[in-house]
């Protein structure tokens, strides 16, 4: 017998339908911080079955999982630049979890996306001048 994979959410509203509170009302937080700075044509999207934005790469991923949640900068750069405001949260390589009762640093959040659409424009203009 085959066995079949379940499909998942396709959309940022359909993944945000099974997340309780209050992890959803932090991502809703993430998302709407994220709005405001991201150029308009920046896209949301499922990537690795996960909310996420997309500018030229990808801007940033967010979830919610049992006992946190956690947001994936898409660059471990973003995570060493501000290492030393990120004390207070577990990181590794690539995240940085957050308790779900607690919402992340709007202020903070919105400085690490700058400094992520930095890196996405550099990346971008070096393969425009490649070609």
């Amino acid at each position: 017998m085959k066995k079949t994979k379940s499909k998942g959410p396709s959309t940022i509203d359909e993944y945000l339908l099974d997340v309780p509170e209050p992890a959803h009302s932090r991502l809703e937080e993430i998302r709407a911080v994220v709005r405001s700075i991201a150029p308009p044509e920046a896209a949301e999207c499922i990537s690795y079955r996960i909310p996420a934005f997309m500018y030229y790469g990808p801007l940033i991923y967010f979830a919610a999982f049992s006992k946190h949640c956690s947001i994936f900068p898409a660059s471990l750069a973003v995570i060493e630049e501000f290492r030393d405001e990120l004390k207070g949260f577990k990181t590794s390589k690539g995240t940085i979890q957050f308790p779900p009762d607690k919402p992340f640093p709007a202020s903070l959040l919105k400085r690490m996306l700058k400094a992520r659409l930095v890196e996405l424009e550099y990346k971008r203009k070096q393969r425009k001048g490649a070609k």
